[in-house]
């Protein structure tokens, strides 16, 4: 039986910041997928989930300085590919990495990833995705094991694996992203990426070189202790999904529990962070 969809279409002005405030806001809201368009975004949420309140406790929508209105409907989850593919364009990062659907044509890069990713977060087009590509780029990985935490497609665990690593276990609490990141692992040739369904509580008694945890702020400040009691000595944690006034109070946790911040990548005011132990 296929889940039912609402389909929250936003019309923004400015678009920017205020497209990347409300994505967070609707992250924190149940909000599973975006769309970024010419006059704003696409946003979806199951159905099951939603409530009448739920738009209520958008912040951003009250400020003065943005104009946002929104008209919504029902989407069946299968109509999702004709959204992404008007939408999809491939991407390359540090001019070595592509990401592109199965549509697009492969260029000449070391590392070609396709991603179909349906209801699915992380084409690499947002901005958190894309550093988080950047720090695996530049990160030693062969025969490191990895966690790709709130994996989304699978792009980072697929990546990880193309650059050697051993081991790599990609989690997402969501359903379709489990599913979808099963999808992308076979079509990338990365069938011995482990792909599991859950949250934290998956993480007892499991010990990696590098974590990577591309979520939102609350969720990593809560976790950072779980994360932490997973890294191996010498181990490297990559945090992304918050803004560059979260830093602080994300940097404090890690050092709270040992860990040393080394740097951080920054793009239209999103970071990814890099912390060893």
């Amino acid at each position: 039986m296929s889940l039912v969809y609402l389909e929250y279409d936003f019309k923004i002005n400015p678009l920017q910041p205020a497209t990347d405030i409300l994505i967070a806001e609707l992250g924190e809201l149940g909000f599973e997928s975006f769309v970024e368009n010419e006059t704003g975004l696409l946003a979806y949420i199951l159905k099951s989930e939603w409530r009448e309140s739920v738009l209520e406790e958008l912040f951003v929508t009250q400020n003065p300085n943005f104009e946002i209105s929104w008209t919504s409907k029902e989407i069946e989850q299968q109509n999702w590919n004709a959204e992404w593919e008007k939408n999809f364009h491939p991407i390359i990062v540090g001019d070595r990495c592509m990401v592109r659907a199965p549509f697009h044509e492969a260029v000449g890069v070391v590392y070609d990833i396709v991603i179909e990713p349906k209801m699915s977060f992380g084409t690499g087009h947002h901005e958190t995705t894309h550093m988080m590509l950047q720090h695996i780029l530049d990160t030693e990985l062969v025969g490191k094991s990895v966690l790709d935490m709130g994996c989304g497609t699978g792009v980072l665990a697929i990546l990880a694996k193309k650059r050697g690593a051993g081991d790599v276990d990609a989690i997402d609490i969501d359903e379709w992203c489990f599913l979808n990141t099963e999808e992308n692992v076979e079509r990338n040739n990365c069938s011995d990426i482990k792909a599991f369904q859950g949250d934290s509580d998956l993480l007892k008694g499991k010990k990696y070189n590098v974590i990577l945890a591309n979520i939102n702020r609350n969720i990593l400040l809560e976790d950072i202790p779980v994360y932490v009691d997973c890294l191996k000595k010498g181990g490297t944690l990559f945090l992304s999904g918050f803004y560059l006034e979260d830093l602080d109070a994300i940097s404090s946790k890690c050092a709270a529990y040992g860990l040393e911040f080394e740097k951080n990548l920054e793009k239209n005011n999103w970071v990814a962070a890099k912390y060893v132990n």
